[in-house]
């Protein structure tokens, strides 16, 4: 499944030239005059969910009798229909998308419209602690979020009686149920993916960049989480090899991993015989600090050349409302944004929604900087170098510091 919302999107390579030319015919066609379009990529209980509180925007008095259309797009092309459509104004009124691509559209023009003119004070105090800064780009405020995704730590109870707070409790508890010649590890996660390796950047302070845009990856900081990493999968023996998100799934599911790290998009995967529970991820006792995963967040936002501005502002504000945050919530199984919705009975009981709440009291929304693109690559190749032995911590982060910051300076020289 791998939703990843941001991970997929900033992975998945591919050209926008060659997507150009598939749009045609009126369903990607600007709205007509008394319509507003939204675009998408939700499937199943999301999509249902997220239509279900579009249509209800309908028939609101700020919808102003506007007939309000969604279109889910192929998740793998998204990125690319809206870079390709949306500034040649053939694409839709209102977006839906993570905030990582967010600047590089923004640098690029014409694709996603500034909203500090109609964003008040009541609105920004309704969301969740940190979900604006997402959405904020030097100094202006581009959508309005409406959902997050983050890894926590999700286990097996009837393995796992008492979750681990602390990293030395995790290996100790991972090592007493891992069993590597019958393929059962304590823990497992894509400990190979940037993404995923964050919460421990994160613990140790290390950053991809300064607050001034510098690249700086290739700090002792870094260097130290990375090696952390390998302890667990070295010395202390408790992670799988060659980890994937279909490999941790199936394991989980066979109880053949007792804890994994993940997140919500994991969560429809699992077996329903999986006895699951949540716990926030652990403190890493070097660091003494607990692991902050990164955070990607979904934001509604107003695309430059739409003819509608000021209802598609109400509908992207509708979306980001405690009414709509309930909808998609308890039945698109979304971790909503606005702060009212975990006030909800309904919400406090659900087991899920409630961890990965909590969990976002530790957890950054990942850099939404148009340079993000270009570390995935070089930072992928040095993780799996260092697994394999190829390379040494230091060695290979060097190498992928300097990968980053040749393609910054060649994309900074050509602007």
């Amino acid at each position: 499944m791998f939703e990843l919302s941001s991970i997929r999107r900033t992975l998945v390579a591919a050209g926008a030239a060659a997507v150009a030319a598939s749009f045609s015919g009126p369903a990607l066609a600007q709205g007509a005059a008394k319509e507003i379009v939204i675009w998408h990529a939700y499937r199943a209980a999301e999509k249902a969910a997220f239509e279900k509180v579009v249509e209800s925007f309908g028939k609101t008095p700020q919808a102003k009798g506007y007939k309000v259309s969604t279109l889910a797009i192929p998740f793998d092309a998204y990125a690319d229909k809206i870079s390709a459509a949306v500034p040649r104004g053939k694409g839709p009124d209102v977006f839906i998308y993570a905030q990582d691509r967010l600047g590089g559209w923004i640098e690029a023009g014409k694709t996603v419209e500034p909203i500090d003119f109609f964003i008040d004070k009541a609105t920004r105090d309704s969301l969740l602690p940190g979900m604006m800064t997402a959405m904020t780009y030097k100094g202006s405020v581009y959508g309005l979020p409406i959902n997050y995704k983050m890894p926590t730590l999700i286990y097996n109870k009837d393995l796992v009686k008492t979750p681990p707070k602390t990293g030395d409790e995790l290996v100790k508890l991972a090592r007493s149920l891992t069993n590597a010649a019958s393929g059962r590890y304590g823990l497992a996660y894509w400990y190979t993916n940037f993404y995923f390796h964050s919460a421990l950047m994160n613990a140790f302070g290390g950053a991809v960049f300064d607050k001034d845009g510098k690249v700086i990856i290739n700090s002792p900081a870094t260097v130290a989480s990375l090696n952390q990493m390998m302890a667990w999968y070295k010395k202390d023996a408790i992670l799988p090899t060659e980890p994937s998100e279909a490999l941790i799934a199936s394991m989980f599911n066979e109880g053949k991993a007792a804890m994994v790290i993940n997140g919500p998009w994991f969560v429809g995967d699992i077996d329903k015989k999986i006895n699951v529970g949540y716990a926030p991820l652990p403190v890493i006792d070097a660091a003494k600090k607990p692991m902050r995963p990164w955070m990607t967040i979904e934001g509604a936002y107003i695309a430059a050349s739409s003819a509608h501005k000021e209802t598609a502002y109400e509908l992207v504000k509708y979306l980001a409302g405690a009414e709509a945050g309930l909808v998609l919530a308890l039945e698109g199984r979304q971790l909503h944004t606005h702060k009212a919705v975990y006030d909800n009975p309904q919400v406090k009981a659900d087991p899920m929604l409630q961890a990965f709440r909590t969990q976002l009291e530790n957890a950054e929304p990942m850099p939404n900087r148009p340079e993000m693109t270009m570390v995935w690559s070089p930072v992928t190749t040095a993780m799996n170098k260092i697994v394999k032995g190829n390379a040494t911590v230091e060695a290979a982060l060097k190498e992928a510091d300097g990968a980053i910051k040749d393609s910054v300076a060649a994309l900074r020289k050509g602007k």
